[in-house]
């Protein structure tokens, strides 16, 4: 370790973030690989190594000899404020050398708030931000995740980003570097020729064109480019052929998720029309059984975990669950090693799951209704009925759980302040469902609503919809609250405005938004996501010291012929399809679940072999 690296680690106060040498962390001899690599989580190390995606690139490109795959983290203000006072670039955990000596560096984008944190550690590692004042072949700045259906607010900064999931073009634009590297070629040479890998988008081969009135008019291929017209997704076609992190790092601290987390499948059949993770994960692909506990029991003996959770976006849809669980908690029951199920659906929790779920231990129990009356389930194809949950609830307060807790949104599209009062109405039956069916009343209850404010989302159904403004939405709270104020057993929680709105305009905003970041890092903005550090009046002014409105971004109905920043961006599901689910919900119409009927989303399109989701 650097000398002055040992000298300001006391100072900080969580120091394991920064030294890596974690069990089944990668070193290798610098001498002996071919290509460096830094993955990079643009937060910090409990929430970086709790990211499935990253513990999965980690591996993929670790299987390689000749590529060494490092990992940095976003440092706490704490730790920056010692590396800028000492003089120290940000640098790679496992060897401690500047990522700025790497090849590629690469960013994985889950959360706009964290945009901020790439430019912050740009300059931590002694890089320019934007890609124009980086002439150099490399290091070359990548970046992937789910940000990226939308990566136009940090176009300027990034060469180029992967659409959709990075297993497989990972190692392809590495060994497009590698030739280009040995090749001599320049800069611009090799985004020319990675933008014609499928699912890369190279960001400077395009040009926004604005009308007088700031709506797209166009996004422009740069002539000569060779850029494509379309930039389509990634899908990884066979889970059981993908990569498994059996062996994962075990972090020297805790971390938010520390635990085996078993990937069932990817997608999701559902199609809530709010949900960009349902849409932009299609199709439906999921791992057998057999491969899974295979994973799952050698995952808990070398990482000696007590904890394993079985990941996905609905897992109660994966049709061999009952099974699959049994077979885990044969492994885990002796063991003592939790078994857990964090994406329940109401429609789908069963006796048969319950006494699964206790056999070991009892977790607390969370369902999603996202709204209060059931014409607004339908208008969003939720596809859950109030009889439907509250038989769920009645399952599990009989079989001795005593909490609960229930996630809806505010401000969804066609919502009123009768489907608000729904939210506290369907709370209360909760309650009372508990009041007839729980053996063991002396324990109480335990009810927590919490409520989000809806963000429109890029490559959905409601992608065209205007978030309502913070007003309004802290109206609804205060009425909801106030619906609520008399039930003792009811916690109600409810998401800052700030942050959302904010999120809204990122998600969905062009790469004029580029010098609002940029001008907001200038003036202290990092660590956005953190109330630590959040300062909602900073990005305020950014937006006006560059001339933008934010309302404009996020409170503004789009019309079906306006031209969207991603434009260029597929993610396989059509725009005609996405539409008619928008029609669908102003009409309180469902569209059944991709394993009942196949609804024509066109996603299926991405599987070369044919076949159905599901």
């Amino acid at each position: 370790m650097n000398r002055t690296l040992e000298h300001i680690l006391p100072n900080v106060q969580k120091p394991a973030r920064y030294t890596g040498g974690e069990y089944n962390a990668v070193v290798k001899d610098r001498s002996k690989v071919d290509i460096r690599y830094a993955l990079c989580f643009p937060d910090t190390y409990e929430i970086g190594m709790s990211n499935l995606g990253c513990r999965i690139l980690y591996g993929v490109m670790n299987e390689r000899p000749d590529i060494w795959c490092e990992r940095c983290f976003a440092p706490w203000g704490d730790m920056e404020e010692q590396l800028r006072r000492e003089g120290l670039l940000l640098y790679g955990l496992e060897s401690g050398d500047p990522v700025a000596e790497f090849d590629i560096i690469g960013f994985s984008l889950g959360y706009e708030m964290a945009y901020t944190n790439v430019l912050n550690m740009l300059d931590l590692a002694g890089l320019a931000l934007r890609s124009a004042d980086r002439p150099d072949f490399s290091p070359l700045i990548v970046a992937g995740g789910t940000c990226c259906y939308n990566p136009e607010p940090l176009a300027p900064f990034v060469d180029f980003f992967v659409l959709g999931e990075g297993e497989e073009v990972t190692l392809e634009y590495i060994d497009l570097y590698r030739q280009a590297r040995d090749e001599g070629w320049s800069k611009a040479e090799f985004l020319q020729e990675a933008a014609k890998i499928e699912g890369i988008y190279v960001p400077s081969l395009y040009e926004p064109v604005y009308r007088e009135d700031g709506t797209l008019q166009s996004v422009d291929i740069k002539a000569g480019s060779g850029a494509p017209e379309t930039i389509t997704k990634r899908i990884i076609q066979d889970m059981d052929q993908a990569y498994f992190p059996v062996k994962t790092i075990i972090p020297s601290t805790e971390i938010v998720h520390d635990r085996v987390m078993l990937e069932l499948f990817r997608g999701c059949i559902r199609g809530c029309r709010f949900c960009q993770a349902g849409y932009v994960y299609r199709p439906v692909r999921s791992r057998s059984p057999e491969l899974l506990a295979q994973y799952g029991k050698a995952a808990c003996e070398d990482s000696g975990y007590q904890e394993m959770t079985l990941s996905s976006l609905s897992s109660t849809d994966y049709p061999d669950l009952l099974p699959l669980c049994d077979e885990l908690l044969d492994y885990c029951a002796p063991r003592d090693i939790g078994l857990s199920l964090p994406s329940l659906r109401a429609d789908t929790f069963s006796m048969g799951l319950m006494e699964r779920l206790q056999r070991v231990r009892r977790g607390g129990l969370t369902f999603a209704p996202e709204a209060g009356t059931q014409r607004l389930r339908d208008a969003i194809n939720k596809n859950l009925r109030e009889e439907e949950l509250l038989q769920s609830c009645k399952t599990a307060f009989a079989g001795g759980w005593s909490g609960v807790k229930l996630y809806f949104m505010l401000g969804l599209p066609t919502e009123t302040d009768e489907d608000v009062l729904g939210i506290a109405d369907l709370a209360r039956k909760v309650y009372f469902t508990w009041r007839e069916y729980s053996p063991n009343k002396a324990r109480g209850v335990r009810i927590t609503v919490s409520t989000s404010w809806f963000v429109p989302k890029p490559h959905t159904a409601f992608q065209w919809e205007a978030q309502i403004p913070v007003e309004e939405y802290q109206r609804r709270v205060n009425l909801l609250r106030d619906a609520l104020k008399r039930d003792k057993s009811i916690t109600y929680n409810w998401h800052d405005p700030q942050t959302s709105y904010l999120e809204a305009i990122l998600s969905r905003g062009d790469r004029r938004l580029a010098n609002v970041l940029e001008w907001v890092w200038e003036h202290g903005g990092k660590m956005d996501s953190w109330t630590e550090y959040f300062d909602y009046q900073r990005w305020l002014d950014g937006l006006a010291a560059c001339g933008l409105d934010g309302d404009f971004y996020a409170h503004r109905e789009r019309p079906r012929e306006e031209v969207f920043p991603w434009c260029r961006l597929s993610t396989g599901v059509d725009t005609d399809f996405l539409w008619r689910e928008r029609e669908q919900c102003y009409a309180s119409q469902t569209t059944p679940d991709c394993r009942t009927r196949c609804s024509g989303c066109g996603a299926i399109k991405l599987m070369t072999g044919g076949g159905r989701c599901g």
